[in-house]
C-alpha cells in the first residue's frame, strides 16, 4: 500500500485529526470560560438591580420626608410670624398705655399747677 499526503493513515493525517480535536477542545474551553463570565455578569446585574431598587425606595422615602419637612417648615414659619406679630401688637399696646398714662400724669401735674395760680 502506498502512502501519500491524502492517505488518512499517514502521520500528517493523524496530526490534522489531533489538531482538529485540540482546536475543538480549546473552543470548548473558551466557551466554558465565556459561559462562566456571562453567569458572573448576570449575577452582578441581579445584585445591582436589587441595590437600585433599594436605592429607589430610599429616594422615594426621602422625597416624602422632604415634603413633610417643607410643610412643617411653612407651618412653623407662619406660627413664628403670628407670634412676632402678637409681640409687636403687645409692644404697641403697652407703649400706647404708657403714653396715655404719661399724658394723664403730665396733665394732672401741669393742670394742678395752673389751678393753684388762679386761686391766689
Amino acid at each position: 500500500m502506498k502512502t501519500g499526503p491524502t492517505d488518512p493513515n499517514t502521520t500528517q493525517g493523524l496530526s490534522t485529526e489531533e489538531n482538529g480535536e485540540s482546536r475543538l477542545k480549546q473552543a470548548r474551553e473558551d466557551v466554558d470560560e465565556v459561559k462562566i463570565i456571562m453567569l458572573d455578569n448576570m449575577n452582578k446585574a441581579r445584585e445591582r438591580e436589587g441595590k437600585l431598587g433599594e436605592l429607589e425606595n430610599r429616594a422615594d422615602e426621602l422625597e416624602k420626608k422632604s415634603k413633610v419637612f417643607c410643610k412643617t417648615a411653612v407651618q412653623v414659619k407662619q406660627k413664628k410670624r403670628w407670634e412676632n406679630m402678637k409681640l409687636k401688637w403687645i409692644a404697641v399696646g403697652i407703649s400706647a398705655v404708657v403714653i396715655v398714662i404719661l399724658i394723664i400724669v403730665l396733665a394732672i401735674i401741669f393742670g394742678s399747677g395752673s389751678g393753684v395760680k388762679n386761686a391766689t
